[in-house]
């Protein structure tokens, strides 16, 4: 999504002079663009991403449009307490843009994991959390929030190249997108995923069709507003829902499909797949890390099939 990122943003900041773009000393082979059509409104701060909120806190009060980068944990844990006493609580149009979703670094290691932004920052209510599933998706997206009064979160993937099947770049606001039509309503299920995992979701939901399933695909990108009445309208049809997310258990997706679920007093049994133990020091790429927390495709598929109760089928 990295291309898509700023070639959106050079168009939106050939609109509109207030737009600015800082980075964490990071970006390079992506912002070149930017940089050479923008150089006044670009900003090196340097490996200081607490300050870098800060900076962008005080320009977006004084009147500018601040897109800020960084490798996603630390664009939004290092410094979520000026995201939360700058942008939040003074409901700023700071944007903050983490790059490199759920394992997108994964030869990198935990700490350039981006397993827990998006259950850390659903705390702040006041803070937009997008979560593009394709480079398609994440321009519409950065279009849709452009004029968004208060702060943005992005989380963003370093795939420049994978288009989601049926999502055709389709994104709105507090709102879920169907990318997959199933059968029937009463024993197959309904699968919502996010982000990076919608790739392998959509592969899996493929799989199991051979073994007579034909599961509902939806994706969700994005929180604050929460797609809650999307997914309510959804699974009040359905017996089996299962939740897949390159994040940590807590706070995520699934906490979020169960809550709604729980509050709706839904008749449907939840199974999340997300990431359940702490990262052991291991690293490998996204796809060796899928299959070691279970979120590749024969393990979603053998997941389903127990949860169902459909491997005979």
């Amino acid at each position: 999504m990295r291309k898509a990122f700023i070639r959106t943003l050079c168009e939106l900041a050939a609109a509109d002079d207030r737009i600015v773009l800082l980075t964490g000393d990071l970006g390079y082979m992506v912002m070149e663009p930017f940089r050479e059509r923008f150089p006044a409104r670009f900003i090196n701060v340097g490996v200081a991403e607490q300050n870098m909120i800060g900076i962008a806190s005080g320009m977006a009060d004084a009147g500018f449009l601040p897109y800020v980068y960084s490798i996603a944990p630390f664009a939004s844990l290092r410094p979520f307490e000026f995201i939360r006493n700058g942008p939040v609580l003074h409901n700023l149009p700071v944007r903050i843009v983490g790059m490199g979703m759920g394992f997108d670094y994964g030869h990198a290691g935990p700490s350039h994991y981006a397993t827990e932004d998006i259950a850390v920052l659903r705390t702040l209510a006041g803070l937009e959390i997008v979560i593009p599933a394709d480079s398609c998706q994440a321009a519409a997206a950065l279009r849709s929030t452009a004029n968004a009064a208060g702060p943005v979160y992005y989380s963003l993937s370093r795939d420049d190249r994978s288009i989601v099947p049926g999502l055709d770049g389709r994104f709105a606001r507090g709102r879920i997108q169907i990318v997959r039509s199933g059968g029937d309503l009463a024993g197959d299920p309904a699968i919502v995923a996010m982000g990076s995992t919608a790739m392998e979701t959509l592969a899996a939901a493929d799989q199991l069709a051979s073994h007579g399933i034909k599961a509902t695909v939806a994706v969700v990108s994005g929180f604050n507003p929460d797609p809650a009445e999307d997914i309510r309208a959804l699974l009040s049809n359905f017996r089996y829902a299962m939740t897949v997310e390159a994040q940590a258990v807590s706070g995520g997706l699934g906490a979020f499909v169960g809550s709604v679920i729980a509050s709706e007093d839904l008749r449907c049994r939840l199974r999340v797949m997300a990431i359940s133990t702490s990262p052991d020091g291991s690293s490998g790429s996204q796809a060796d890390r899928f299959r070691k927390y279970g979120l590749d495709r024969d393990s979603l598929v053998r997941s389903a099939l127990e949860f169902t109760g459909s491997s005979h089928r």
